[in-house]
């Protein structure tokens, strides 16, 4: 009876996607501009990225969120380390004045009210400029 519990949890483990949470607070509002034309061509790489599954953003003023669910890790870490993820991270300096971020396992992204607790309780400060 254990065994099958065990491969069951597996299986259920094994299924998981990783989902990511990142929280951008801009230096001012007029920084906005700047934000959205990066995040223009960084969502067009998403969407074309192997193991992409589905994207949500929301924001008002200076604080912007976005979350991203992929089918595995390395698809995930393939796209933050390259094209205009990676290009747009080395310049946030000249919009965000903080950078948070958490990556989950789940199976859908989570309510915006859950995602942002998560990420206040357990993000990790990647840019504080």
């Amino acid at each position: 009876m254990e065994y099958t519990k065990t491969i069951k949890f597996k299986a259920y483990l094994s299924s998981l996607m990783y989902i990511t949470i990142t929280s951008l607070e801009l230096r001012g509002p007029f920084h906005f501009f700047k934000l959205a034309g990066m995040a223009l061509q960084i969502t067009r790489q998403m969407k074309t990225s192997e193991g992409f599954v589905h994207y949500k953003s929301t924001g008002l003023w200076t604080s912007h969120y976005t979350m991203s669910l992929w089918k595995n890790e390395k698809d995930l870490r393939s796209f933050a380390r390259s094209g205009a993820h990676l290009d747009g991270m080395k310049r946030y300096r000249e919009v965000a004045k903080e950078i948070k971020t958490l990556t989950i396992a789940g199976e859908k992204l989570p309510e915006w009210s859950i995602a942002k607790d998560m990420l206040k309780k357990n993000g990790k400060v990647i840019a504080n400029y």
